[in-house]
């Protein structure tokens, strides 16, 4: 019967010493699956922000309307305020801060509205040759003008005991749409 008790009490004492070993990884595993999937889940939603963006920008308002409030250019379509407003309403019905958008290097055919967000207007969308944008003015045959509104949006992953901890991503959102006469 000794034997028996003492075999009993060394394979208990061996599951807990396994236990104790591989349970921090278990957990460690799974806050990076939760934080990953955090982190999908703000890039889905600021890509998503940006595309809503360009569609607001790309689409006149009505004809028949009084002209916006904040047109542009002297055109019926929408100012940069309201394509502002489009992109903080995506962001805040994800509880995200409009407020951590970070600012990016503007470029000359682009305005840059409050938000950091960055509208680029009359732009060529199937440009063959990749680099800077193509203003499309006059637009030429098969060209696609269009607007594209991007921003980033800063991550900070909270992974103990990783190199990943406390370590800052930027993500970047670009949404693109063409233009409606």
């Amino acid at each position: 019967m000794r034997l028996l008790t003492h075999k009993l009490r060394s394979t208990e004492a061996a599951e807990i010493a396994e236990a104790a070993l591989v349970m921090p990884v278990v957990f460690i595993f799974l806050l990076g699956i939760i934080w990953f999937g955090r982190a999908f889940n703000i890039y889905s939603t600021i890509t998503q922000a940006a595309q809503q963006g360009a569609i607001v920008a790309a689409r006149p308002t009505c004809a028949t309307c009084a002209p916006p409030s904040s047109p542009w250019t002297g055109t019926n379509f929408p100012g940069d305020t309201s394509v502002a407003n489009a992109v903080i309403s995506v962001l805040q019905a994800s509880s995200l801060d409009p407020n951590q958008i970070i600012a990016s290097s503007a470029l000359p055919q682009c305005t840059t509205s409050t938000y950091n967000i960055q509208i680029c207007r009359q732009v060529v969308l199937n440009s063959p040759a990749p680099g800077p944008l193509q203003v499309c003015n006059p637009p030429q045959q098969f060209q696609v003008c269009g607007t594209i509104v991007s921003f980033q949006y800063p991550f900070q992953f909270y992974l103990p005991f990783t190199s990943l901890n406390l370590s800052r991503v930027v993500l970047s959102a670009q949404g693109q749409s063409r233009m409606e006469n």
